[in-house]
């Protein structure tokens, strides 16, 4: 308890049913000139856009909207938004949208006070300056880029997606409103829920745990075992909604102040070279990572078993961490999550180029046991 931390948190998080009309109250007050509005072409035809955007215009506010954000946001995505936001005299970015448009609009902020290309920010805290103001709303229950120091872009000419972790990304406001939420897919709930269930999982079992993530990492995986398998099976269900939208909440502050590990690695591999959605690959590769991660905390996936419910008296630790996969590949079972990759159109002639790529990642470093090449690929086969 003596230890020293730096814990990075958005000033403002904004969290529960209704709480967008708050949002648009404090932008007012802010005085802006004029706001982008980063979001994905299927939420603006979806009207979502347009609930945030009468309410701004109730207020006055002055926007204007960038929508040809892609669900794995490329390069050429950042820099056309930026253009946007540059050409419309723009002072305040609003991003709207699951982890892509929240990527996306940080990647804008960042390069609009800093210059450059945004490959030139892959890695750890290589910006000098904060980014333009940003509010984030989150319309999933799963990446909590709106709450991280972390974003992913995908190098469309490399087929990589680059991690940075740069603290100056670090939204202003965060907002997690369920109603936004409602009547999602449930392949698109089941995704990004697992999605929220790895981030607490790796958070937990990352190198750089410390005894608030612990705690944090712990409530997000039993709030996801709880209400997970309900919000698939019932998309309107407020409640589940928004037990939902605290667990993916709280998962984001962990990982984001003490790491994720391999499970991320591998599945960005995916995501560039496949464009798979990052919340399937997640989910696809967490049991098959966790299990080659058993033997270096295997009390820390006991107590995951616990946290998801399972009974594990009379069980020795061993047991208990076995336990514990159980429940994560029955989770992931029950939400109709994609039984392997195969599924997702991997080819096992890419997984030595994956392997190799993905012990790169800046992901890799957190995990609880080091992964070797031979290791990785392993991996991906298991999952094959």
């Amino acid at each position: 308890m003596l230890e020293k931390r730096r814990i990075y948190l958005p000033p403002l998080s904004l969290v529960g049913p209704g709480v967008i009309c708050d949002l648009v109250e404090e932008i007012q007050t802010q005085n802006y000139k004029k706001i982008l509005i980063v979001t994905d072409k299927v939420l603006n035809e979806l009207g979502v856009v347009k609930k945030v955007t009468d309410l701004m215009e109730e207020q006055f506010i002055s926007y204007t909207v960038f929508d040809e954000v892609q669900p794995n946001p490329t390069c050429e995505n950042v820099h056309n938004g930026l253009a946007i936001f540059k050409s419309n005299g723009c002072d305040f970015i609003l991003t709207i949208g699951g982890g892509s448009p929240q990527d996306c609009g940080k990647a804008i902020g960042i390069l609009a006070t800093n210059g450059g290309d945004i490959k030139d920010y892959e890695g750890i805290h290589l910006s000098k300056h904060k980014s333009a103001p940003i509010a984030a709303i989150n319309t999933t229950a799963g990446t909590a880029s709106e709450v991280t120091i972390n974003y992913v872009i995908t190098d469309e000419e490399r087929k990589v997606k680059m991690v940075m972790v740069d603290k100056n990304c670090l939204v202003s406001i965060a907002v997690n409103d369920p109603e936004l939420m409602l009547n999602k897919p449930a392949p698109l709930t089941a995704a990004t829920g697992m999605d929220a269930l790895t981030h607490a999982i790796e958070a937990y079992v990352t190198v750089g745990a410390f005894h608030w993530s612990d705690h944090m990492a712990l409530y997000a995986i039993q709030l996801i075992s709880e209400s997970l398998r309900e919000v698939v099976n019932d998309g309107s269900n407020l409640e589940a909604r928004s037990k939902m939208a605290w667990a993916q909440f709280i998962a984001g502050q962990a990982f984001s102040n003490c790491g994720l590990g391999f499970v991320h690695s591998a599945a960005h591999q995916l995501g560039g070279l496949y464009n798979t959605p990052h919340g399937v690959a997640n989910a696809v590769l967490l049991p098959h990572v966790e299990r080659f991660n058993l033997s270096a905390c295997p009390e820390k996936f006991a107590k995951i078993a616990q946290a998801m419910g399972v009974d594990i008296s009379g069980m020795n630790i061993q047991e208990a961490a076995e336990a514990a996969l159980e429940a994560i590949a029955q989770l992931s079972k029950d939400v109709g999550i994609p039984s392997g990759l195969k599924e997702l159109g991997a080819n096992p002639e890419d997984f030595e180029l994956m392997a190799h790529n993905a012990l790169l990642d800046v992901c890799t470093g957190g995990n609880p046991r080091i992964v070797e090449v031979e290791d990785a690929i392993d991996i991906y086969r298991a999952a094959y």
